[in-house]
Protein backbone atom coordinates (compact mmCIF):
# COMPACT_ATOMS: atom_id res chain seq x y z
CA UNK A 1 0.00 0.00 0.00
CA UNK A 2 1.75 3.36 -1.30
CA UNK A 3 2.08 6.49 1.48
CA UNK A 4 -1.50 7.63 2.51
CA UNK A 5 -2.23 11.25 1.20
CA UNK A 6 -1.77 13.11 4.67
CA UNK A 7 1.94 11.73 4.65
CA UNK A 8 2.38 13.26 0.78
CA UNK A 9 0.49 15.98 2.03
CA UNK A 10 3.33 16.58 5.18
CA UNK A 11 5.84 15.81 3.29
CA UNK A 12 5.28 18.32 0.62
CA UNK A 13 4.94 21.09 3.45
CA UNK A 14 7.85 19.83 4.74
CA UNK A 15 9.66 19.82 1.95
CA UNK A 16 7.90 23.81 1.26
CA UNK A 17 9.52 24.57 4.79
CA UNK A 18 12.75 23.68 3.63
CA UNK A 19 13.03 24.72 0.22
CA UNK A 20 12.20 28.69 1.71
CA UNK A 21 15.53 28.29 3.78
CA UNK A 22 17.43 27.38 0.52
CA UNK A 23 17.91 23.38 1.68
CA UNK A 24 19.29 21.60 -1.02
CA UNK A 25 18.63 18.32 -2.73
CA UNK A 26 14.88 17.50 -1.33
CA UNK A 27 13.86 14.36 -2.03
CA UNK A 28 10.49 12.16 -0.94
CA UNK A 29 10.67 8.42 -0.70
CA UNK A 30 7.53 6.06 -0.60
CA UNK A 31 8.98 4.15 2.51
CA UNK A 32 5.58 2.64 3.13
CA UNK A 33 6.05 -0.93 1.87
CA UNK A 34 9.62 -1.76 3.46
CA UNK A 35 8.26 0.10 6.80
CA UNK A 36 5.58 -0.49 9.10
CA UNK A 37 6.40 2.34 11.20
CA UNK A 38 6.12 5.68 8.75
CA UNK A 39 5.28 6.22 5.05
CA UNK A 40 7.58 8.90 3.80
CA UNK A 41 11.35 9.60 4.52
CA UNK A 42 12.07 13.22 3.53
CA UNK A 43 15.59 13.89 3.04
CA UNK A 44 16.98 17.62 2.82
CA UNK A 45 20.43 18.92 3.35
CA UNK A 46 22.05 22.08 4.50
CA UNK A 47 25.81 23.86 4.20
CA UNK A 48 26.20 24.36 7.81
CA UNK A 49 24.90 23.34 11.20
CA UNK A 50 23.11 26.50 11.87
CA UNK A 51 21.06 26.32 8.33
CA UNK A 52 20.50 22.64 9.36
CA UNK A 53 18.77 24.00 12.60
CA UNK A 54 16.98 26.58 10.56
CA UNK A 55 15.48 24.18 8.59
CA UNK A 56 14.55 22.03 11.18
CA UNK A 57 12.77 24.70 13.04
CA UNK A 58 11.39 25.67 9.82
CA UNK A 59 9.41 22.31 8.79
CA UNK A 60 8.71 21.70 12.81
CA UNK A 61 6.42 25.07 12.51
CA UNK A 62 5.24 24.22 8.74
CA UNK A 63 3.96 20.75 9.68
CA UNK A 64 2.90 21.79 13.62
CA UNK A 65 -0.27 24.82 11.92
CA UNK A 66 -1.49 21.10 9.81
CA UNK A 67 -1.80 19.89 13.01
CA UNK A 68 1.25 17.57 13.06
CA UNK A 69 3.81 17.74 16.44
CA UNK A 70 7.21 15.45 16.42
CA UNK A 71 6.64 12.02 18.14
CA UNK A 72 10.49 12.53 18.55
CA UNK A 73 13.83 14.50 17.34
CA UNK A 74 17.26 13.71 17.68
CA UNK A 75 20.33 15.65 16.22
CA UNK A 76 19.61 19.12 16.95
CA UNK A 77 22.05 19.46 19.13
CA UNK A 78 24.89 18.52 16.70
CA UNK A 79 23.39 20.36 13.74
CA UNK A 80 24.97 17.23 11.08
CA UNK A 81 21.78 14.89 10.80
CA UNK A 82 18.81 15.80 12.81
CA UNK A 83 16.21 13.18 12.48
CA UNK A 84 12.38 14.66 13.08
CA UNK A 85 9.91 11.65 13.09
CA UNK A 86 6.01 12.75 12.93
CA UNK A 87 5.09 9.54 12.78
CA UNK A 88 3.42 9.25 9.55
CA UNK A 89 6.47 11.32 7.75
CA UNK A 90 10.26 11.21 8.72
CA UNK A 91 12.49 14.10 7.82
CA UNK A 92 16.47 13.82 7.71
CA UNK A 93 17.95 17.50 7.51
CA UNK A 94 21.48 16.63 6.91
CA UNK A 95 24.76 18.66 6.56
CA UNK A 96 25.53 18.11 3.32
CA UNK A 97 29.04 16.47 4.01
CA UNK A 98 26.98 13.86 5.93
CA UNK A 99 24.10 13.30 3.49
CA UNK A 100 27.45 12.42 1.04
CA UNK A 101 28.59 10.19 3.40
CA UNK A 102 25.81 8.08 4.86
CA UNK A 103 24.18 8.28 1.32
CA UNK A 104 20.46 7.16 2.30
CA UNK A 105 19.80 7.52 -1.26
CA UNK A 106 21.44 5.00 -1.87
CA UNK A 107 20.07 2.73 1.39
CA UNK A 108 16.99 3.35 0.37
CA UNK A 109 17.36 3.24 -3.45
CA UNK A 110 14.43 0.68 -3.53
CA UNK A 111 11.89 2.88 -2.71
CA UNK A 112 9.89 5.77 -5.39
CA UNK A 113 10.37 9.01 -5.35
CA UNK A 114 7.45 11.13 -4.47
CA UNK A 115 6.97 13.78 -7.23
CA UNK A 116 7.00 17.01 -5.17
CA UNK A 117 5.98 20.25 -7.13
CA UNK A 118 8.88 21.37 -8.90
CA UNK A 119 9.08 24.58 -6.39
CA UNK A 120 9.96 22.58 -3.84
CA UNK A 121 13.47 20.79 -4.97
CA UNK A 122 15.81 22.41 -3.08
CA UNK A 123 19.19 24.36 -4.97
CA UNK A 124 20.91 22.12 -6.54
CA UNK A 125 18.76 19.39 -7.31
CA UNK A 126 18.23 17.80 -10.90
CA UNK A 127 14.75 18.21 -10.73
Amino acid sequence: MPATERAVELAVAAARAASDLKAQEIIALDVSEQLVLTDVFLIASGTNERQVGAIVDAVEEALFHLGSKPVRREGKGQGRWVLIDFGDVVVHVQHAEDRVYYALERLWKDCPLIELPADVHGEGSEA
